[in-house]
């Protein structure tokens, strides 16, 4: 079994700092609106809790150089 390392520090309201084994990641907004992620390795989602059994996600990726 593998270990793994998530850690997620809340630096002011409403931004959260991600960090794990292969990357960190900076995630702005959520609680009323859409998510903002960018990642260190060129990811970017955003995403939006919808009500009942929906959410919605789209992400692009760019390549590490």
């Amino acid at each position: 079994m593998p270990l793994t390392f998530r850690k997620s520090f809340r630096i002011l309201p409403g931004v959260r700092l991600n960090i794990n084994r292969h990357s960190w990641s900076l995630t702005t907004g959520g609680h009323h609106g859409p998510r903002h992620t960018q990642s260190s390795t060129g990811r970017r989602t955003i995403s939006m809790d919808l009500p009942g059994p929906f959410g919605w996600r789209r992400t692009r990726s760019t390549r590490r150089r």
